[in-house]
């Protein structure tokens, strides 16, 4: 029988949290600590001790562990939250390995190069393959902003103020008690939201990210009802990076963070967060396509909501599109004449505000959803209208994921005029916010619409596609 594993403690320091962030993406590669020491050229024993937080790592092995990993430059911004390096020792090195791993000259030779964060830092962009699947591939930033397809997604910065916030030391706010560090996380989460909203997730991961392990280093210098507080909103702040990456397609890293925002929530011992965080896993699975999951899910987070509370429409809102996603059409419209029920008699005076965004609209808009699911492709096509029509001004990254899921209901609808219509609507909002829900969505409408090939609409459509969404070499 193998050795257990030594329990991680993330919340215990950044040190820790970033050895801990290295061994789950080191799990989700399948990779085994031996496996990791052939691909960087160190020890597996010290990688190990890397994980369990004993010591920092200079910033070369941080930079190596990110490249093979694909963590898109989270384990270098990580470590950016830590102190001073302990060091490395010599024996840690390669160069003093046992015979297991070749480390002659023309092995090391073949190590990459690894980008400074500055102007070639990776950014993740969509490419169609050959056979029509969407990857997702990581360029040099430099690369990106120089005009390849959705260029101009990653050029859009988050403010120059809410960057160098992100590198605020917590010493600084221990060296300033007038400053208060809740709330200057709490309105920088909300810039970041609405930043969000209108320019989608790319350049808010790393921010985001960012604030995370600075939260985890400013709880090692404050106790009682202050540690306390930071912990709801580090909480907050996972949840966030959670729907960040599910916006931008990853879902194992979108996975990751709402269970991190889970575990944490738990902690602070606040029903309402940790009630909103299995709806927001519930809304997960039933992107993944995960319908058993996603009800699951939803049902807990009902038992667990507050009556006549917008978390208990929320749930019951996922809920239904996970039963359309089964084929229970009986079930998912009970699930969504709840969540109208509980919208049509909401507490006045709600103690909770989360999920402020939820309304009819809202609840109707996930209807269209599971209609299409259920292959009634035509009331479906309506529905998207009449929810895009009343949709606020701000929301326009969800305008375009509508509009792609409205032609695709077009196209089932077997009306591909007005498909190719809502697609190049869409596609406006892909190239400016870099959503991959839109980009995943019109990749399915670009290859639906191979049957229609001489209407002139779907000719734009398709031409116009080509040319935003970049092709595997």
């Amino acid at each position: 029988m193998g050795q257990a594993r030594k329990p991680l403690s993330p919340q215990r320091s950044p040190l820790d949290f970033w050895g801990y962030e290295l061994r789950v993406r080191r799990d989700s590669k399948g990779l085994s600590l031996t496996d990791l020491g052939k691909l960087v050229r160190y020890n597996p024993s010290y990688l190990a001790k890397l994980e369990r937080g004993e010591r920092k790592p200079p910033r070369e092995v941080a930079e190596a562990l990110d490249h093979v990993l694909k963590a898109s430059g989270a384990l270098i911004r990580l470590w950016g939250a830590i102190g001073e390096p302990n060091g490395i020792r010599p024996s840690d090195h390669v160069a003093n390995i046992g015979d297991h791993v070749a480390n002659t000259r023309q092995v090391l030779a073949q190590m990459p190069d690894f980008p400074a964060e500055s102007g070639e830092a990776g950014v993740t962009i969509p490419c169609r393959t050959h056979d029509g699947r969407i990857i997702f591939v990581t360029l040099p930033r430099r690369t990106f902003l120089g005009g390849i397809g959705l260029g101009a997604i990653a050029a859009t910065a988050a403010s120059p103020s809410a960057a160098a916030q992100s590198r605020t030391p917590a010493s600084r706010f221990a060296a300033a008690p007038d400053l208060n560090p809740a709330e200057h996380f709490r309105q920088l989460r909300q810039v970041l939201i609405d930043n969000d909203n209108l320019l989608g997730p790319l350049r808010a991961i790393p921010t985001v990210e960012s604030q995370i392990g600075a939260l985890q280093q400013l709880r090692q210098v404050h106790q009682g009802s202050d540690a306390r507080e930071l912990l709801y909103i580090q909480t907050q702040y996972a949840e966030f990076c959670g729907w960040l990456y599910q916006d931008a397609g990853d879902f194992r890293s979108a996975q990751y963070w709402l269970d991190r925002s889970l575990e944490w929530s738990y902690a602070t011992a606040d029903r309402d967060i940790t009630t909103y965080i299995l709806a927001r896993k519930s809304q997960l699975a039933g992107d993944m396509g995960d319908a058993t999951t996603a009800i699951d899910l939803a049902a807990a987070a009902s038992t667990q909501a507050h009556p006549d509370t917008r978390l208990g429409a929320i749930a019951a809102t996922f809920g239904g599109y996970g039963h359309a996603l089964a084929g229970d059409t009986a079930g998912s419209e009970r699930e969504l004449d709840r969540a109208h029920d509980i919208l049509a008699n909401l507490d006045p005076d709600p103690a909770s505000t989360w999920g402020v965004w939820m309304d009819d609209a809202y609840v109707d808009v996930h209807q269209a959803r599971g209609r299409y699911a259920l292959g009634q492709h035509q009331q479906a096509a309506e529905d998207f209208r009449t929810a895009i029509a009343a949709l606020p001004a701000g929301y326009h990254r969800d305008k375009g994921v509508y509009l792609a899921r409205e032609s695709l209901a077009h196209v089932g609808a077997r009306e591909p005029e007005q498909a190719a219509q809502a697609g190049l609507q869409a596609l406006q909002v892909a190239e400016s916010t870099g959503s991959a829900r839109i980009m995943t969505e019109l990749a399915r409408l670009d290859t639906q619409l191979e049957r229609w090939p001489k209407i002139p609409a779907v000719s734009e459509f398709r031409q116009t596609f080509d040319v935003l969404m970049p092709r595997q070499a």
